[in-house]
């Protein structure tokens, strides 16, 4: 949106004006044209009038679905995302779901391939069809941020993202803080004695992870060597080939994994190797998926409650197209959970 020297509204020829356009035109919030739109009594008259006035400057129209959610009439809610399989991914999407079946809400999914041009575009252009309704955007990937980040503004939508979501992006994000909660994790294992704790990551959207930087910040207050972090990508054999690097190093003693997978082939990595888990290496994963309890030894790992943070994305893109907020969905806060994997050094 442009505006002239006189301070009024300057459409671009190449896209119809939008809501928040109006919002702007208006003098007012975009989610109290929303509500205007939906006919909400929380809306004085003479705001009212203001926003009516502006849509009719703007020859604005409204996104047919975004009123039919709003009105309470069947409609649909799209979740872009990278990843359907990955636990983190996959309980967002259960929350989500969970979440729209109770308001009546129809859930499609539109996997985004890659963060290529072409196939960010034509994720895009799948959800800017008034028929996929408002949009949640799993973006804990480059992939899904590029999605965001080329969303029109007219489409309502919100995002799950790492901790602190995306800078660049005035949309509204949604996060655990996975950052604080690799902190705690390294505390935890400098606190039972090991010099350092080395890292294997897990790829980010911003090339430096929450839960990187986490670890990073735990390491660098208490003055301790912060080693070369090994970065794995999604599969399982990248993050078993860090490993291997590792157990080749009698000096390493504990590691903290980006998610379980790694967790899991880091673990394969230093029983072929000789190397002890806990008596050598203390290991610790991220997310808590169901089976990490029952490995031998059990993995201590971070709890991280994905399918309340898809809860709270329905919840939010909801809001968003009707301008009526719900109570606040229980978040809770990521959370170390002690097993067998960790000891103090020998």
């Amino acid at each position: 949106m442009t505006r002239s020297f006189s301070g009024r509204p300057v459409r671009r020829r190449e896209a119809p004006p939008s809501i928040r356009d109006v919002a702007a035109a208006a003098g007012v919030s975009y989610q109290t044209v929303s509500r205007v739109l939906n006919d909400s009594p929380r809306v004085s008259p003479d705001t009212r009038q203001l926003v009516l006035e502006a849509i009719g400057r703007l020859d604005y129209r409204p996104n047919r679905a975004a009123r039919a959610l709003g009105s309470g009439r069947a409609s649909a809610v799209t979740v872009v995302t990278a990843n359907t399989m990955l636990y983190g991914y996959a309980s967002t999407l259960q929350g989500i779901e969970e979440a729209a079946r109770l308001k009546g809400l129809a859930v499609g999914v539109r996997v985004v391939e890659s963060d290529r041009p072409v196939d960010v575009r034509q994720a895009v252009e799948y959800v800017s069809d008034r028929s996929a309704g408002s949009v949640i955007v799993v973006a804990f990937d480059a992939a899904g941020a590029g999605v965001l980040r080329a969303l029109p503004a007219d489409i309502p939508a919100v995002a799950a993202t790492e901790a602190g979501g995306l800078a660049d992006t005035p949309r509204t994000m949604l996060f655990l803080d996975e950052r604080q909660a690799a902190a705690e994790a390294t505390r935890y294992l400098l606190g039972l004695g090991h010099r350092t704790v080395h890292h294997v990551a897990i790829p980010s959207e911003t090339g430096t992870s929450a839960r990187q930087a986490g670890w990073r910040d735990a390491l660098e207050d208490v003055g301790a060597p912060v080693p070369t972090v090994l970065r794995g990508g999604w599969d399982l054999r990248s993050a078993y080939l860090a490993g291997r690097q590792l157990a080749a190093d009698q000096h390493v003693t504990a590691i903290l994994c980006g998610n379980d997978d790694t967790a899991l082939a880091v673990r394969r990595a230093l029983f072929e190797a000789g190397r002890d888990v806990p008596g050598d290496v203390s290991l610790v994963g991220f997310d808590d998926v169901p089976g990490a309890a029952y490995w031998t030894p059990a993995l201590t790992t971070v709890r991280m409650d994905f399918v309340a943070l898809g809860r709270v994305c329905l919840a939010a893109v909801v809001a968003e197209v009707t301008g009526v907020s719900e109570p606040p969905v229980a978040l809770a806060a990521p959370r170390l959970v002690v097993r067998e994997s960790t000891a103090p050094p020998r």
